[in-house]
């Protein structure tokens, strides 16, 4: 949710903080601001709508002149999308310019406090923003008075900003300016991720590293209750507790090239496209073909503790949760260990029961989605083991859990998530294959398994090459107010994400469900404008989906099935027909979700929907 951006250097922010904001607009575009300090005067411009149609209309008509400053582009949840809720938000003096990702939980009890204060939005950020102006006053005085300001060693600004978030509930990540020091930019996070980019003779704060990328590689990523002050030439640690601050600077694992659309006209059709080359990274390094099995280096598992698990136990949420749907059949295969795949939403909130020698598996393109955090933290605290299966290195969830395995997918800008599922589910295909070579699959079968895979980014790459055919498929049903999406074992999964794809991109009301259960209630709805895509490989369950597709037709009911290559029968069945390669069925997810990615995107456009953008989504959910 949301983005921040902060600079502190000898060049001009406003240019630098614009596109650092255009490369986090994906977190969240209802509106978004800045706010500059040219010597200790402030100049702030923000703006309801996306960057190019508001923002960075009003600069370019009245530039902004500074060498520190923050932004923000926001994703509404206090008060609705308007220019007066946009960030930065200022106190009541008007010295302290706050930019927030998060929720602050009891904002209106603390704004019922502040007795006599002028508050300009319905923001639980602007209250912050009071809230640390009446503690940077008490802290002023204390100085002044030849106090200590807290602990004797802060900032004046710093122990403000500490001072007010010790009175705050909720989740935050910050960005702090002080029309009193010109030259410095303070940050702080719980629960929203923050990272600080290093450079010769300038610093910058922001929410993730695309924005930054294009500057350095050099970055800290800030943990839960760090306080940091930027200046021009360094930087300095602090925390909201006794504990020291922990300092360590990593190397980003891509350059700001990596963020840029190319000459794809969407992010999102960029990445459907880079698969075949983000499911090779995923494998790369990690088969042992001697072995016919899988290796990892980050599980901080040995073999012995891996062999004792009898019970995995998988969290995630929305494409993540898919993926580990796909996980559950794999694991239970190639295994014979049980799983259960839990909605990380509701997970963190039951008492479940969960076993001694239990495997918890959190899956996260983000690393930072805050449902899976907390599942994982409270997992945790059961004592029980967490690897964590994600795409970006340096996250919270990589950093917090036990062990784990990197998607190296690359940054996903797309709202929509692609790639990602598709390397989690590789990922989560060589995590099986490891398990089950531990117990009973043999080695032939995993020769099989392996020898299949490395197929794959191959096969995709013939899928792309219908990308014209699948888009005359999605202009044909563009109109179509409500779509089903049948499969059965491994499909059903893919059907899942093929309706949620459709819904995110096009909004149109599209649900999935394992075919044969059409039967049971959702039949009812099928008619001659309620198209059904049904996954129907050659498999073992190929005549029961046949059989499935046929009830759907004969209730006049429009299919588009996505059959193996080869079944030329099937076109008399179904009215359009998209043709997979023949894989393996624990790999046909890999292939069989790239058609429906195509469609959902198409379909999208043909709408004219703003495809990596859709509306009331944001890329990453950090708060409930």
């Amino acid at each position: 949710m949301c983005g921040i951006v902060g600079y502190v250097g000898r060049q001009q922010a406003a240019p630098i903080l614009l596109a650092g904001l255009r490369r986090l607009e994906y977190r969240g575009y209802d509106s978004a601001g800045m706010a500059l300090l040219s010597g200790s005067k402030f100049e702030s411009r923000k703006k309801k709508g996306k960057i190019d149609e508001g923002l960075a209309r009003l600069i370019a008509a009245k530039p902004l002149d500074g060498q520190i400053g923050l932004g923000h582009t926001r994703w509404a949840t206090h008060g609705p999308p308007s220019d007066e809720n946009s960030h930065p938000h200022f106190d009541q003096s008007g010295r302290i310019a706050v930019v927030h990702n998060g929720v602050i939980e009891n904002y209106e009890h603390i704004r019922d406090r502040l007795k006599g204060h002028t508050f300009k939005s319905a923001t639980d950020t602007e209250v912050l923003a009071h809230l640390i102006g009446i503690h940077y006053e008490k802290v002023k005085s204390e100085i002044a008075a030849g106090g200590r300001n807290g602990d004797g060693e802060a900032h004046p600004l710093a122990q403000a900003v500490i001072n007010a978030l010790r009175e705050v509930i909720g989740a935050y990540g910050i960005g702090v300016i002080c029309s009193d020091y010109p030259d410095m930019v303070l940050g702080a996070r719980r629960g929203s991720p923050l990272i600080v980019g290093v450079s010769d003779g300038e610093h910058f704060l922001a929410s993730d590293a695309n924005a930054i990328a294009p500057h350095t590689r050099q970055v800290i990523y800030l943990n839960d209750h760090d306080v940091v002050t930027l200046s021009a030439d360094r930087f300095r640690m602090a925390r909201l507790g006794s504990d020291a601050p922990q300092v360590q600077i990593s190397q980003l694992e891509y350059d700001g090239a990596a963020t840029d659309r190319g000459s794809y006209p969407h992010y999102m059709l960029k990445e459907i496209f880079e698969q075949p080359r983000t499911i090779e990274n995923a494998m790369r390094g990690r088969i042992d073909h001697d072995e016919a099995t899988a290796k990892f280096g980050g599980l901080n598992l040995t073999t012995a503790e891996l062999r004792a698990i009898d019970q995995i136990v998988i969290t995630a949420c929305g494409t993540s949760w898919h993926a580990g749907l796909v996980g559950e059949y794999l694991l239970e295969e190639f295994a014979h260990i049980p799983v259960e795949v839990e909605y990380a939403s509701e997970f963190r909130y039951r008492n479940a029961p969960i076993e001694k020698n239990t495997l918890v598996l959190a899956i996260t393109q983000s690393g930072e989605t805050a449902d899976t955090l907390a599942s994982l933290r409270e997992t945790r605290r059961r004592g029980h083991k967490v690897l964590a299966i994600c795409n970006v290195v340096g996250s919270t969830i990589a950093r917090e859990a036990d062990g784990g395995i990197y998607l190296h997918a690359g940054p996903e800008i797309g709202v929509a998530s692609t790639k990602a599922f598709t390397s989690q589910v590789t990922v989560l295909t060589l995590l099986a294959l490891l398990m089950g070579r531990m117990r009973m699959l043999p080695i032939t079968r995993g020769q099989k398994i392996i020898r299949a895979l490395e197929q794959t980014p191959m096969q995709i790459e013939a899928l792309l090459a219908q990308d014209e055919s699948i888009q005359r498929i999605a202009k044909k049903y563009a109109s179509t107010r409500n779509f089903f999406f049948l499969g059965r074992q491994y499909n059903f999964p893919v059907a899942l994400e093929g309706a949620l794809k459709l819904k995110e991109i096009s909004y149109i009301h599209a649900e999935g469900y394992p075919a044969a259960e059409m039967k049971h209630g959702p039949i009812a709805l099928i008619d001659e404008q309620t198209p059904s895509v049904v996954v129907i490989p050659s498999d073992s369950m190929y005549e029961k989906t046949l059989s499935n597709l046929q009830v759907v037709k004969a209730r006049k009911g429009p299919i588009i099935a996505l059959a193996t290559e080869g079944n030329d029968p099937i076109a008399k069945e179904a009215d359009d027909v998209i043709y997979l390669p023949p894989t393996i069925e624990p790999l046909m997810p890999l292939l069989a979700v790239v058609p429906l990615q195509l469609l959902a995107y198409h379909i999208a456009v043909a709408r004219g929907c703003d495809v990596d953008k859709p509306r009331n989504l944001a890329k990453s959910v950090t708060v409930e």
